[in-house]
């Protein structure tokens, strides 16, 4: 129509970019703390460093109700299939944050009741080092979190998720076709996946 100036009225872009753009600004975090990090993350949402400048000051304690899992402390075997549910049940997109060296790699507990790296059991996708680490250092891998998210497509989160559903479903299947525990399950997937060469089971 003439006199219509849509110049600063009308943009173009992807898709793909506009919902990543609401994701990375909204994020919902859950904390799975079991040790030391824990605390410094209780530092972290306190008014000194002030997380919500990141919108994600919406602290909830519900898997459903939460997109961001960040796992602070130490992660027993028995503790993992435990994880994976939580993990399972967490709203989608969602994404895993690895506080610290105990829950990267089981920092100084190279014993065999300790889970040696919570990547074997559920998909990490930022790893924060430290013992423990810093409130600035668990900022900056929700920084990188960001980043990462803003790189990402619709279907690859889709396809990285839908992979660790399917590890869910072996886990079931041997549970019904062996008679075994959560715990038992999951240990021998494990170790299977050892023995395979590989360092996860999802």
């Amino acid at each position: 129509m003439a006199g219509i100036n849509l110049d600063d009225t009308v943009m173009t872009t992807r898709l793909d970019a506009v919902v990543n753009w609401a994701r990375k600004n909204s994020l919902w975090p859950l904390p799975f703390g079991t040790a030391c990090c824990a605390i410094e993350f209780m530092s972290m949402m306190a008014s000194r460093y002030d997380f919500s400048r990141f919108g994600a000051e919406a602290l909830r304690f519900s898997p459903r109700q939460s997109d961001m899992l960040l796992v602070l402390g130490t992660i027993t075997n028995k503790q993992a299939p435990i994880l994976r549910q939580v993990y399972a049940q967490m709203a989608e997109p969602k994404w895993v944050v690895s506080v610290g060296v105990c829950a990267s790699s089981g920092g100084m507990y190279r014993t065999y009741a300790t889970l040696q790296g919570i990547d074997r059991v559920v998909p990490v996708d930022v790893y924060v080092p430290g013992c423990p680490p810093r409130p600035e250092s668990i900022i900056f891998g929700a920084m990188q979190l960001q980043k990462k998210i803003e790189k990402e497509t619709l279907q690859g989160r889709r396809e990285h998720i839908e992979q660790f559903y399917a590890s869910m479903d072996r886990q079931e299947q041997l549970q019904l076709e062996r008679g075994l525990t959560n715990h038992q399950v999951v240990r021998e997937m494990v170790l299977a996946a050892g023995q395979n060469g590989e360092q996860k089971i999802w």
